[in-house]
């Protein structure tokens, strides 16, 4: 198959509205947060989030291992966490408050609400994987609205993948 050229898909892609988040994973001893803009709703009973994720980053072999994430939505303040876990480090979660809910996984007290979630199942898509998660228990931390992909701008470097 081949994809035809599009200009400026790049831009054209930020026009889809979505948020920005960070994904917490643990596979019951190691833990490990990163930042995700492809996440959305995908059932209302039961309720079902859909994450999708590079399966060469390190917080894939946790989440496929623990089968647990929380999915912490980011306001349009926290832009610097946003790029603070979008970065490969080991010891990015250190300096920042985490608690635990059901499942165990990592959860950012800091952001505007939370989705304690376990693994449903998965299914390929493209260079990623997605993760279709039930959610397990929910709450909201703080107000404000939240950061939009489109407001990240080349945070993530994706204007270089598009080709």
């Amino acid at each position: 198959m081949v994809t035809a050229m599009i200009e400026n898909l790049d831009v054209l892609f930020k026009q889809i509205s979505h948020g920005v988040y960070v994904i917490g994973v643990s596979d019951g001893t190691h833990k490990n947060a990163f930042t995700a803009a492809w996440v959305m709703q995908v059932s209302f009973n039961p309720p079902l989030l859909a994450i999708s994720i590079n399966p060469d980053n390190y917080s894939y072999s946790l989440l496929k291992a623990g089968g647990v994430c929380s999915v912490n939505v980011l306001g349009q303040y926290q832009y610097a966490l946003a790029e603070h876990f979008g970065r490969s480090a080991a010891d990015k979660m250190e300096g920042y408050k985490w608690i635990q809910d059901k499942t165990g996984a990592p959860i950012l007290s800091e952001s505007l609400a939370y989705f304690d979630c376990q693994i449903s199942h998965w299914t390929e898509a493209g260079d990623h994987k997605i993760a279709v998660c039930s959610v397990i228990s929910a709450a909201k931390f703080n107000d404000g609205k939240p950061l939009l992909y489109q407001q990240t701008g080349n945070m993530d470097g994706s204007k270089a993948l598009y080709k």
